[in-house]
């Protein structure tokens, strides 16, 4: 018999092809490594792969409970990577919808692309924040705001038109080069005659 087929060189072939590729769960999660419970076996800390990891760079990392698949190097559970994930019965699809992009987090967030609508949809956040070292262009006819809006200056070049109460205090308020709230009117008679323009 040939050392190939010797019942336990047979043996240990066929454990290393059964461990190629395992299912398992995350059990802990530790910096960008994590542990990864399979059957009746737990590995050491593993890398998870990632979407990018070169000069672009992604981060995503597994969470304690989530169902991955385990690619071991020549069987070895030494050399496994972890491969996010497979749903499972403890964190099931968030939704079945055929053709809508969809992120749920933690705290409820979701974020979501329909492309049958053409519509991206972001709700259950509380802040969100773009920084821009130049500009950022909205190129849209119409842009909605529904609460209050802060900004530290404002130019507005096509005019417009303002409904309601307003109220200006600390500076200015200049139309047409006359300063509205110091400027004076010729041609002012007492009784009840009008005055001229404001000047």
């Amino acid at each position: 018999m040939s050392d190939a087929n010797h019942p336990a060189n047979l043996a240990e072939l066929h454990r290393r092809i059964e461990n190629l590729i395992r299912t398992g769960t995350v059990e802990e999660v530790k910096g960008d490594r994590v542990r990864i419970h399979t059957g009746e076996l737990t590995t050491n800390w593993i890398p998870w792969l990632t979407l990018r990891a070169g000069d672009a760079r992604t981060w995503w990392r597994p969470s304690t409970g989530e169902q991955v698949l385990l690619l071991c190097l020549s069987g070895e559970l030494t050399t496994a990577v972890a491969l996010p994930a497979i749903y499972s019965d403890a964190n099931p699809a968030p939704l079945l919808d055929e053709q809508v992009h969809h992120s749920v987090y933690p705290d409820g967030a979701v974020i979501e692309y329909d492309p049958r609508s053409s519509a991206l949809k972001a709700t259950g956040i509380k802040t969100a924040l773009v920084e821009a070292s130049t500009r950022v262009t909205l190129d849209t006819p119409l842009v909605v705001c529904t609460q209050h809006l802060e900004t530290a200056t404002l130019s507005v070049k096509k005019g417009g038109t303002l409904k309601g109460a307003y109220t200006h205090s600390g500076g200015s308020f200049t139309s047409n080069g006359i300063t509205v709230h110091t400027h004076t009117h010729t041609g002012v008679e007492r009784g009840g005659s009008n005055t001229g323009g404001p000047q």
